[in-house]
C-alpha cells in the first residue's frame, strides 16, 4: 500500500486489517512483519527559514533532496547522516523520515550531537489512525512524553512520521583531517581521546583502513592552528599527516560514515555501541573479520563471519551489540535489537501499547 498524503496515512492506519511493514526510502533494509505501507508519496520541504536555522519537510522528501536546498544557502545537517545503500546492497533513496526513524548520525555526532539533537518537532499518526503534532494536540494519557525524542530511533515501532522539523547550522569555511597510520585498536582509541579532550574542537575521530583519522573545521586561520597544535599533541602516537585538500578530507569522512571499507565484502556486519576505553577489548574478543571505529571508538563496525552470535561470543558488557547485515535466515535466529533488560523492556512495552495498543507498526523489529 502506498500513501501520498497524511490523511491517506491516518485513513490507512485506521482501516488496518493487520499489520504494517513501514517503509521510506526502502535503503536501510530493516523491518518488521505484515503489508508493506509505503509512505515514500509524502514528501516536499513545507518550510525553509535559512535565518532561523530550521527546515520543515514531509517525512519522505529525499535527504539528497533537503542537503541540496540547503547546500544553496551554505548550510547543513550538522550530524551528519549516513547512507547505507552500499552496506547493505540496496537501493531505493533515503529520506528525512528514515534518517529521523533510525536517529541515523555520522561522524560528527561526537561534536555536533545525534539527529534526536537537531529535531525540532514531528508529526505523525500513531496505531489509532489519529495524527499528532509536537507541541499541539495532547494525547490521552502521554502528558508528559517528549514525542520528539521519542520519535528519533523508533524504527517505525510507535507512529509513522508524516513531518519533521530540523534546526540546520553553517558549513564552515574549511576543514582538515590529522591521519596517523600504523596504530592498533588500543593506541588508537588513545589517540582518538586525547584529540576529543583536547580544546581544538575536534568534528570526528575514527580509525580504520585509511588509519586514525581526527577532524577539525571552522575558519580557516583557526583550522590551520588548531591542525598544527593537535599535529604536535599526537606526536608521540607517530606520524601526523595533515590532509586540507577539500575533496580528500570529504571522501575520507564519507568513508567512514557509510562504512565504505564493508561495501562488497561477504560477511554480516554488526555495529557495537560502547565505552570507548572498552572498546579494543571486545574487538579482540569478538573475531571480527574487519573493524571500523568512529565517535572515538564508542561506536564500532564489525564484519563478522556469517552466521555468528557476536553478543555470545563477547558475553556480557556495558553497551548494546545491533544486527545490521545478514542473511534471512541469520536475521530470523539472531535477534537484530540488543535484548533490553527486564525493567527497561517493560517501560518499552508500555511506550507501544500507548501509541500503537493495535500492534500494528513493524511488529517483531524490536523484539
Amino acid at each position: 500500500m502506498r500513501v501520498s498524503s497524511e490523511i491517506e496515512l491516518a485513513e490507512a492506519v485506521r482501516s488496518a486489517p493487520g499489520p504494517f511493514r513501514i517503509r521510506g526510502g526502502g535503503t536501510r533494509g530493516v523491518g518488521g512483519e505484515g503489508e508493506v505501507l509505503d509512505v515514500s508519496g509524502i514528501a516536499g520541504i513545507t518550510l525553509y527559514e535559512p535565518g532561523a536555522l530550521t527546515l520543515v519537510a514531509k517525512a519522505g522528501t529525499p535527504l539528497a533532496e533537503a542537503e541540496a536546498v540547503l547546500r544553496a544557502e551554505g548550510q547543513r545537517l550538522a550530524f551528519e547522516p549516513a547512507d547505507w545503500r552500499g552496506l547493505l546492497g540496496t537501493s531505493g533513496v533515503p529520506t528525512l523520515g528514515g534518517m529521523v526513524a533510525a536517529n541515523a548520525s555520522g561522524p560528527r555526532r561526537v561534536q555536533a550531537g545525534a539527529c534526536r539533537d537537531a529535531l525540532l518537532g514531528v508529526r505523525f499518526v500513531d496505531g489509532t489512525g489519529a495524527v499528532v503534532k509536537n507541541g499541539g494536540r495532547v494525547m490521552k494519557n502521554v502528558t508528559g512524553y517528549d514525542l520528539v525524542k521519542l520519535m528519533a530511533g523508533s524504527w517505525g515501532t510507535l507512529g509513522v512520521l508524516s513531518e519533521v522539523s530540523l534546526k540546520v547550522l553553517p558549513v564552515p569555511e574549511t576543514s582538515a583531517t590529522l591521519v596517523i597510520g600504523g596504530l592498533d585498536g588500543v593506541a588508537a582509541v588513545a589517540a582518538m581521546t586525547e584529540a576529543l579532550v583536547s580544546p581544538y574542537d575536534v568534528t570526528g575521530a575514527a580509525h580504520g583502513p585509511e588509519g586514525t583519522l581526527i577532524r577539525i573545521e571552522g575558519f580557516a586561520q583557526s583550522v590551520a592552528y588548531r591542525a598544527a597544535e593537535l599535529a604536535g599533541r599526537l606526536a608521540r602516537f607517530g606520524t601526523v599527516e595533515v590532509e586540507r585538500d577539500p575533496m580528500l578530507v570529504a571522501g575520507l569522512w564519507r568513508g567512514v560514515r557509510d562504512v565504505a571499507a564493508f561495501h562488497g565484502v561477504a560477511g554480516d556486519v554488526w555495529r557495537l555501541s560502547v565505552k570507548p576505553s572498552e572498546a579494543p577489548g571486545l574487538v579482540a574478543r569478538s573475531g571480527a573479520r574487519q573493524v571500523v571505529y568512529d565517535w572515538g571508538g564508542g561506536l564500532v563496525w564489525l564484519l563478522m563471519p556469517e552466521g555468528q552470535d557476536l553478543r555470545a561470543s563477547l558475553g556480557p558488557f556495558a553497551g548494546h551489540a545491533t544486527l545490521i547485515r545478514a542473511s534471512e535466515e541469520t536475521r530470523a535466529r539472531i535477534q537484530a535489537f540488543q535484548p533490553e533488560p527486564p525493567a527497561v523492556a517493560a517501560l518499552s512495552q508500555g511506550l507501544r501499547q500507548r501509541f500503537d495498543p493495535k500492534g500494528i507498526f513493524n511488529p517483531g523489529l524490536m523484539g
